[in-house]
């Protein structure tokens, strides 16, 4: 049951004159979308959302505009080819959306095609893409949430929901690292010891993980944000639940497959305001001009069927901040 209600900032796009958003009578615009498997559970209604908000602001696909979608989570090569063929199909906006690679795929074809980003689990500005919030220079704009930042707060919350337990698991790849790190640099400051397991060479092996996490007797686990991790939410649930782990993601799509807690962004107005953002683009806006979004609309989920699968009972003060219940 919701507790409270996101209201999703609408920026500038609402502001538009309803005559400004009228795509010129036979223009037809390119735009194309880097980002991974639509059938996940946040890719694909997040793109269905996309394309919807782009509709509301005077682009429809099959009419006035050509949508191509190439997935960036096959490897390294993949992901660049993909970017390459978008800008070959006179792509006049690439969306790169997710993992640092949907980027410097993006950023790297030639000739250079302005970008609006859906930076997760790297800081776009650290890493050199763009200036400034307020003033992100070059051809690169849009949204990012610090991902890093979040592992710290879900560590946070796991200390609080279970203070008598501070022996914590890991769960962790490549593409979380930078999360690893904030929340190694934090553990020590909660009285936490962490212990890490490090994924590498997809498909995972999380049984045997799980089976390394518990012989070092773990108490705890917090599983990072990485795409190779979300695809396999309800395995990873169920064999939390059966070691007797509660377990804190980044996601609600977890807790509700199982999971017990998670505190992270609600994605889906991200893709709305991204699309704002290509709208803007396509009538001749310059991704300089752009201020960089951050985002902050965090949410925090329980699931209270899970906390009593697994034999637990959650502190009033963290059931008085959750946003989202599962009863």
């Amino acid at each position: 049951m919701k507790r409270r209600q996101f209201i999703t900032l609408l920026g500038g796009a609402a502001a538009w004159p309803l005559a400004a958003r009228a795509q010129p009578t036979g223009k037809v615009a390119r735009v194309g979308f880097l980002g991974n498997n639509l059938d996940g559970p946040l890719s694909g209604p997040g793109y269905k959302n996309f394309l919807s908000e782009l509709q509301k602001l005077g682009f429809t696909e099959g009419q006035n505009l050509v949508m191509e979608y190439r997935r960036v989570d096959e490897g390294t090569p993949r992901a660049f080819a993909g970017a390459n063929e978008l800008a070959a199909a006179k792509a006049e906006v690439l969306v790169a959306n997710g993992a640092e690679i949907a980027l410097q795929a993006a950023a790297a074809v030639r000739p250079v095609v302005p970008i609006v980003m859906m930076a997760s689990g790297y800081d776009p500005i650290a890493r050199g893409y763009v200036s400034s919030l307020a003033r992100p220079g070059g051809n690169v704009t849009g949204l990012f949430y610090r991902t890093p930042d979040l592992s710290v707060k879900q560590l946070e919350l796991l200390a609080e929901a279970f203070p008598d337990r501070t022996r914590v698991g890991v769960l962790w790849d490549s593409l979380s690292a930078d999360q690893f790190a904030a929340a190694e640099g934090a553990a020590g400051s909660m009285r936490l010891s962490l212990r890490p397991f490090k994924l590498e060479n997809p498909p995972y092996n999380f049984d045997g993980a799980f089976t390394t996490l518990v012989r070092d007797e773990v108490k705890m686990l917090l599983v990072l944000s990485s795409p190779f991790f979300i695809l396999n939410r309800v395995h990873i649930a169920e064999l939390a639940v059966r070691h007797g782990l509660p377990s804190m993601f980044i996601f609600k799509d977890y807790v509700e497959a199982g999971g017990l807690m998670s505190y992270g962004v609600d994605t889906l107005p991200q893709y709305r305001r991204a699309a704002s953002y290509v709208a803007k683009i396509l009538r001749g806006a310059q991704p300089a001009e752009l201020p960089v979004e951050e985002l902050d609309n965090f949410e925090f989920a329980l699931n209270l069927k899970t906390a009593k699968a697994l034999g637990v009972v959650l502190p009033t003060s963290i059931l008085l901040r959750a946003d989202e219940v599962i009863e």
